[in-house]
């Protein structure tokens, strides 16, 4: 088995230490499912991209069997045309059957994480036939103006229209497929085409997207997946401070409610972090302190002035694993922590 490259783990005195983060990543290893599987939550369904986002988690914590186990049965469950349902139950079931271009996309990242935080050279090859009909079936989906169409169901035609927040994350999967093919010593004929035409349709064309202004994920994405950088990222996290975020709190998962969500601030503070502003990154992770239960889970969402639990009382996993990979970045303590510090 592969060494990790450095054995630091993150550790912020005051805010999250790295007992408590290795509280979190057990607690997200011990959901796991003898097949590999990462519900949300005990009993839960499985989605694709946030079980690849408790894979990266698991990794930065040292977790690394399982966090192949969590790769592999991704390997197991890909259609034959390298994509992946929605949502999957325990049993292995599909709960729904859209197939969504984004979720499709995040095993790249997700692999690239894994390669920069164990340099596992042969897991890479090992995966490298997955991630490739992954990618490819998802540009498959892209079209002529660069955006990538969100998502199609079987037997129909792919949906009319593409998400902001979806095509920036697929743009950094994409910049990390490269970095694997090189690894895998493959050629990916037109990958970086598709990447360069996506990129210049997020940074320059904001209406070739569904307007999804309220979710805060569209604020923030494209500085989190490096589409933005430099000036122009931080003038989009500036723009939408007083929309998104409630001071002492955290982010709003949408401006018009009050419910800040543990999983949306992590990711945040990652843009912020990502801008070189450690310090608001750092405010950030602190503030959703109040979502943190004995035992190292996170409470999905708090509705305020309550405080409120919305959904009543659920924990996710894939929260758990974005507060990891903020303090991750923040600290720098891994090798994977460059995964977003783009320039």
């Amino acid at each position: 088995m592969a060494a990790t490259r450095g054995a630091a783990a993150p550790h912020l005195p005051g805010v999250v230490s790295a007992a408590e983060l290795r509280e979190t990543a057990e607690w997200i290893a011990g959901l796991q499912l003898a097949d590999g599987m990462i519900p949300w939550f005990p009993g839960g369904h499985c989605d694709p991209w946030n079980h690849v986002e408790t894979a990266m988690g698991l990794d930065v914590m040292g977790l690394h069997d399982a966090s192949r186990a969590a790769y592999r049965w991704l390997a197991e469950m890909q259609r034959a045309d390298g994509s992946w349902f929605n949502y999957y139950l325990p049993d292995g079931s599909v709960e729904e059957a859209k197939l969504d271009t984004n979720v499709c996309a995040y095993i790249a990242t997700g692999m690239w994480h894994h390669y920069l935080i164990t340099g596992d050279r042969a897991f890479v090859r090992e995966m490298w036939p997955t991630v490739r009909r992954a990618l490819d079936w998802v540009l498959e989906q892209q079209r002529p103006d660069g955006t990538v169409l969100w998502a199609k169901e079987l037997e129909s035609r792919p949906w009319n229209y593409a998400l902001l927040t979806g095509c920036s994350s697929i743009w950094h999967a994409l910049r990390c497929g490269l970095g694997l093919a090189k690894v895998a010593r493959e050629i990916v004929p037109g990958w970086d085409r598709s990447r360069l035409r996506l990129g210049r349709v997020v940074r320059d064309d904001p209406d070739a997207f569904e307007p999804k202004d309220r979710w805060a994920m569209d604020w923030y994405y494209p500085v989190l997946s490096g589409v933005l950088t430099g000036e122009a990222a931080k003038a989009r996290l500036a723009d939408g401070w007083e929309t998104f975020v409630m001071e002492g709190l955290g982010v709003r998962c949408v401006s018009d409610e009050p419910w800040i969500t543990a999983s949306e601030t992590a990711e945040c503070a990652i843009a912020f972090a990502a801008t070189g502003d450690t310090a608001t990154a750092t405010d950030l992770l602190q503030w959703i302190g109040t979502h943190r239960l004995p035992g190292g889970a996170y409470l999905t969402g708090l509705v305020y002035p309550g405080p409120i639990s919305f959904p009543d009382q659920e924990v996710s996993a894939y929260t758990g694993a974005a507060v990891i990979l903020a303090a991750d970045l923040i600290t720098r303590a891994t090798p994977a922590s460059g995964l977003f510090v783009h320039d």
